[in-house]
Order: structure tokens, then C-alpha cells, then sequence
């Protein structure tokens, strides 16, 4: 084994080292230990992945298998690396923003008693996700795939003396199930079709796919595989329907909201369909299908976040949002905007989650924003960390947002895929919904009234609640005054304001319009996402001029000024809209009622069905005809034949006479 892939090995290992020294020797090496090994931990793995990244720039791939598990028939089971410019991008964005979240966890998670066990959570989720990422083959990237969901059980789950929060890890598990059985369809497909689950190998064979026919359907079976595949990036990246889970994922502490929703789990389907670019290209009906489903996502998950007091929800469905966002870039064949998009938001979401955090903090564990109002003279970090984190997010022209956001707009203008139309309309429309709520958020928050302090409002917040102990008082007292968080949680917000603000502007000519992805993303002919924008791209610096004269812009600057005279200038507008358009306002509300849908019909129709088989197949089939039926028979042929067992022996000769008798007669018949 060569020294590069022993720094291969040491990404994922480092983080996974830690997770075993905090999880199982937590106690011995105490809360000072268990935060220095997982920090240190995922600081190597972050090193090591800038010395590869820096090693793939000079020209320098790998594809290779480091230890085979088995071999069953034809297909090889075995553990890979991929190393290539999209792998080794996104290590840097899980490493990073993951090294972050573990700095600040340090200052939010002090007084928990769970410390250990949760560094060493996230530590394992680090490792689960580059494993994923780093992967050459569909067993590995499935292990992957599987571990995240598992360790995000756990995470969500945090609190498990909080009945929401089992309740959310529990709908978080079985939601992303849905998805999974989608996931291992397409991979059974591929494995049945092309026998291999080697990346390199499947995608030498996609024509040959292509070509080919489901036997039963007569569905074109390239179309199959990558509608069964974006199923499961559907569950981990919370696409319309399978989008439930994941803003009652808030019921686990803040960092892990923030590495859940920005840089590891609901960015692994974004990931997924981007490496399987050479499949997707092939089948116009699935790029459709998923340019449908992000276009949903990224407008209607938009609306819920414009409802929403809970700080952390409202930064919950903006994720969501975004997410549709890259999702539509892979629909049209942007698949670099949509790993672009994946890299910027990583950065700005985390920001987000983090500052989101930090008011938290400071507000005493209150997440009601409308208990908040004028932090901004009291967590002068938070709040500018915070207002560069809403502008990236709403686009502002050069801040990272903007390269990425305006580059997925126009991959969707310039696009033929049937459903651009209907994705131009909602990805348009979105960016005024995303600048109203961000700034919703922000002036509620930030400024305006100091409505903190006071005796509580009758209204709170979903989950007011971020710690499970209610041994102490949540929110501020009366006279009480926020404080700006400790460096450990405003060192992470700063560090992530850097890329926030720059990174899109030093990035988007390598890996847009470069060739920074070139023989690692696949774009067919026939499908222009990204080549029109490139002929009219003249520097970053040019684009972020031209941004002030757009639509997009405009709109989103309509979004920030609505949002400041409805919740700054004329508070009692929304009110008034509320009231006029109540039945609008329940419908946001409750979510579109996907909950209630699929409470009554698919948590109902399981409870039904469990009862017909308990009823029916327990109970009526099983105890009653097979066990005690069998009971009742044997009882009642005893008591047939006890009548024949007397005692006396005229009896018994009389019975052997007829028994003879009836013999010979069958006998003779026969004859």
C-alpha cells in the first residue's frame, strides 16, 4: 500500500478512532478527553484531506480497491476508494464543517451529561459520511448510505427522555426506509444487469442499459434504475414527499441540526446523483422526474419556512428549499451547479445553524422568535455572522450564495428537459420567498422591539424546549439581558463567514465553466445545462455586476424590503393577512397536511392491517385453527373411540368379527 492510500485511509479512520475512544472509554478519559480525541480526530482527517486535494490538482486520481470482503458468483464485494475533484470537494466541505461543529459543540454542550456520547455521535456520522463519499463501488456507498441514517437516529434521538424527540428519530428512521427500498432497488437493478457494483465497470456498461427493457413492464430499464436510485436520494434529501422528517430533525441539539442539514446527510443524495451522472444522462423521463420533484420542494417547502416562530424550524425549511434547489440542477443536467450549490450552502447553512444556536444561548434555551427582538446591541458576532449568513443564503450579488443560486436559475432558463417551465417558475418565485423569510427571521431576531425579559407570551415555540431537563428556567427572566456566546461557539461563526462570504467568488470559473469536473461529471450532448452560460461568462466579478440588473435580484431585494415593513414598519399587517386568509394560513400551518395523510392512511392502514393479521392470521388461523383446532380434533376422536374401549370381550370380538367382515369385502370389490 502506497503512502497516498494510507492518507486515504486515514480520512475516514481518524474520525472513526475518536468516535471508539469517546463512546466506549468516555468515562475514563472524561469530557475534557472526549472532545480533544474527536476534534482531533476529524482535524486529521481535514489536514490529510487538503494534502489530497492538493495532490488531485496536480493531476494525481485513484481508483483502487483496498481490501476485498468477498466474492459471491460474479459480483465482488470489497472496500474502495474513488478519489477524484468531486470526491475529495466534498471531504473538504464534511471535514471542515464538521471540525467546526465539533469546536462549537464544546460551548453549547457543556452542561449536558451526555457529553462524551455525543462527541462521539457526531464523530461516527463524520466517519459514515466520508465513507460514503470516498467510496468506488454501490456496496460501499450503500454502507455509507445506511450509516448515516443509523447515526442520525441516534442524533435526532439525543434527548430519548423527550417523547418528541423519540417520536422524530423514529419518523426520521422509517421515512428514510421508504427511501432506502427505492435505493436498493436500483442498486439490485444494476447488479442484476450490468454484474458488477464497481462505479467504473456500471458506467462502461450504460449504453449497453440503455438499451435494454424491464422484462415484465417493457420500462426502459436505464429509466428504472435511476428513478429507483433518486428514490433514495428522494429520503436522504428530503424531496417532496419523503420531507417529513426533517424539520421535526430539529428536536436534536443545534451542532447536529447544523452537520445534519449542511454538509453530511441530506447532501448524500445531491452527492449520489451527481457521481451517477453517466446513468442519469441517459434517461430524459428521469431528469424530468427529478427536475418535478425539486421544483415542488424548492417553492412549497419555501412557503412553510414564511409561518414558522421557532428559529431553528425556519432555518429547517430553508434547507429544505435549497435542497430543491440542487435537485432542479440535476434535473437539467447542471449537475456542477448542483455539487456548487451543495458547496456554498454547506458553508452559510452551517453558518446559519450555528448562529441560530447562539441566540438560543443567549436567549436561555427561548427559540420563539418573537420573544426576541434588538440582539444585535447585545451578540454584536452573532448578528453579523448571522446577516452575512442571510445574504449568502438569499443571493446577494458576491456572496457565495449568488454564484450558485443565479447559475441553477439560468441551467433551468436555458434548458429543454420537459418540466422547465414549471421549475423556472417555482425556482423564480422562490428567491422572493427565501429573501422574505431569511429576513423575517433576521429582523424578528435582531432587531426591533426588545420583546425579552417580559413575563412569557401564551405562544411558543414547536419545541421550546433544546435541553431535556426542565429543572430550569427557559428563556430570560424578568430584567434579564442576553450576552454574546463564549469563543468557542463565535470562533466556528466567524471561520464559516470566510467561505460565506468569498468562496463562491474564487470558485465558480474552476468548477463551472473549468475543468475542474471534467471525466467525473457527464453531460450528454443533447442536454446544454451549463455550456450556453459559459459562452457568456466573462469573470466572477462580471457576473455579480451584471446580478444587480436581473430579475433574481430585484425580487429578492422585494423579498428583504416586504419582510422589513411588515415586521419592523406595520407589524400588524401579517396579523390582518392572517386573519384574511386563514384557511391558507392552516393549510401552511399543517404542513400541507403530509403529516395528517400519512398518519390516517399509512400509520392507519399498518394498524389495520396489523390487526387483520393479528385478528385474522394470529388469532383465528394460527391459535384457533392450527393449534387449538388441532387440540379440539384430537379431543373429539378420543372421544369417538372411547365409546369401542368397554372392557368386556364380547365386545371387542364382536368389533373384530365386522372389522374382518368389511375387509374381505373391499378386498373382493378390488378383485
Amino acid at each position: 500500500m502506497t503512502d497516498m492510500q494510507m492518507l486515504y485511509l486515514l480520512v475516514p479512520l481518524a474520525p472513526l478512532a475518536g468516535a471508539i475512544l469517546a463512546g466506549l472509554f468516555g468515562k475514563a478519559i472524561g469530557r475534557t478527553g472526549a472532545h480533544i480525541v474527536t476534534i482531533l480526530g476529524v482535524a486529521i482527517a481535514f489536514a490529510a484531506s487538503v494534502v489530497i486535494y492538493q495532490d488531485v490538482q496536480a493531476g494525481n486520481t485513484f481508483n483502487g480497491t483496498i481490501y476485498t470482503w468477498m466474492t459471491s458468483g460474479g459480483l465482488t464485494f470489497e472496500v474502495g476508494f474513488l478519489i477524484d475533484s468531486l470526491t475529495v470537494m466534498m471531504m473538504l466541505v464534511v471535514t471542515f464543517v464538521s471540525l467546526m461543529v465539533h469546536v462549537y459543540t464544546i460551548g453549547y454542550m457543556h452542561e449536558d451529561p451526555g457529553y462524551q456520547r455525543f462527541f462521539s455521535y457526531i464523530s461516527l456520522f463524520t466517519f459514515s459520511m466520508l465513507m460514503l463519499v470516498m467510496s468506488n463501488n454501490f456496496l460501499q456507498l450503500f454502507f455509507g448510505w445506511e450509516a448515516v441514517g443509523l447515526v442520525s437516529y441516534l442524533l435526532i434521538g439525543f434527548w430519548y427522555e423527550r417523547p418528541t424527540a423519540i417520536y422524530a428519530n423514529l419518523k426520521a428512521f422509517l421515512v428514510n426506509r421508504v427511501g432506502d427500498f427505492g435505493f436498493l432497488l436500483g442498486i439490485g437493478l444494476i447488479a442484476a444487469y450490468a454484474g458488477s457494483l464497481n462505479y467504473a465497470e456500471v458506467f462502461a456498461k450504460a449504453n449497453d442499459l440503455a438499451a435494454q427493457e424491464m422484462a415484465v413492464t417493457g420500462w426502459p430499464l436505464i429509466t428504472a434504475i435511476c428513478i429507483c436510485l433518486f428514490i433514495g436520494a428522494m429520503g436522504k434529501s428530503a424531496q417532496v414527499p419523503l420531507h417529513v422528517w426533517l424539520p421535526d430533525s430539529m428536536e436534536g441539539p443545534t451542532p447536529i441540526s447544523a452537520l445534519i442539514h449542511a454538509a453530511t446527510m441530506v447532501t448524500a443524495g445531491i452527492f449520489m446523483v451527481a457521481r451517477m451522472s453517466p446513468l442519469f444522462e441517459l434517461s430524459d423521463a428521469a431528469l424530468s422526474f427529478v427536475l418535478v420533484i425539486g421544483a415542488t420542494t424548492a417553492l412549497f417547502m419555501g412557503f412553510l419556512g414564511i409561518v414558522q416562530n421557532d428559529i431553528k424550524r425556519v432555518v429547517a425549511y430553508s434547507t429544505l428549499s435549497q435542497l430543491g434547489y440542487m435537485t432542479v440542477a440535476l434535473g437539467v443536467s447542471a449537475y456542477s451547479a448542483a455539487v456548487f450549490h451543495l458547496m456554498t450552502h454547506a458553508f452559510f447553512k452551517a453558518l446559519l445553524f450555528l448562529g441560530a444556536g447562539s441566540v438560543i444561548i443567549g436567549m436561555h434555551h427561548d427559540q420563539d422568535m418573537r420573544n426576541m427582538g434588538g440582539l444585535w446591541k447585545y451578540m454584536p458576532i452573532t448578528w453579523f455572522t448571522s446577516l452575512i449568513g442571510s445574504l449568502a443564503l438569499i443571493g446577494f450579488p458576491f456572496m457565495s450564495g449568488f454564484y450558485s443560486k443565479d447559475s441553477i436559475i439560468e441551467a433551468v432558463h436555458a434548458s429543454t428537459i420537459p418540466g422547465a417551465g414549471y421549475a423556472l417558475f417555482c425556482v423564480t418565485l422562490g428567491v422572493f420567498v427565501t429573501a422574505f423569510y431569511s429576513f423575517r427571521m433576521y429582523f424578528l431576531v435582531f432587531h426591533g422591539e426588545e420583546r425579552f425579559g417580559k413575563a412569557h407570551h401564551d405562544h411558543h415555540g414547536d419545541h421550546e424546549d433544546e435541553e431535556p431537563s426542565s429543572d430550569h428556567h427557559h428563556g430570560l427572566a424578568p430584567g434579564q439581558k442576553p450576552h454574546e456566546s463564549p469563543w468557542v461557539v463565535t470562533l466556528p461563526l466567524v471561520l464559516l463567514a470566510i467561505p460565506s462570504l468569498a468562496i463562491g467568488y474564487f470558485t465558480i470559473e474552476p468548477m463551472l465553466f473549468g475543468d475542474w469536473f471534467k471525466g467525473v461529471i457527464f453531460v450528454a450532448e443533447n442536454h446544454p445545462g451549463l455550456s450556453e452560460l459559459a459562452a457568456s461568462f466573462h469573470g466572477a466579478a462580471g457576473m455579480a455586476i451584471h446580478g444587480l440588473q436581473t430579475l433574481p435580484f430585484w425580487l429578492a431585494m422585494g423579498g428583504v424590503v416586504v419582510a422589513w415593513f411588515f415586521y419592523m414598519v406595520r407589524p400588524d399587517i401579517p396579523a390582518a393577512i392572517q386573519r384574511t386568509f386563514r384557511p391558507i394560513y392552516n393549510l401552511l400551518e399543517n404542513k400541507y397536511f403530509f403529516d395528517r395523510f400519512n398518519e390516517i392512511v399509512f400509520a392507519g392502514g399498518s394498524r389495520l392491517v396489523g390487526t387483520g393479521l393479528w385478528k385474522g392470521g394470529d388469532q383465528g388461523l394460527i391459535d384457533g385453527l392450527a393449534v387449538n383446532g388441532t387440540a379440539r380434533m384430537v379431543g373429539w376422536v378420543a372421544q369417538i373411540t372411547r365409546l369401542f374401549q368397554t372392557g368386556h370381550l364380547y365386545q371387542y370380538a364382536f368389533a373384530m368379527i365386522i372389522g374382518v367382515f368389511i375387509l374381505l369385502t373391499f378386498w373382493f370389490n378390488l378383485g
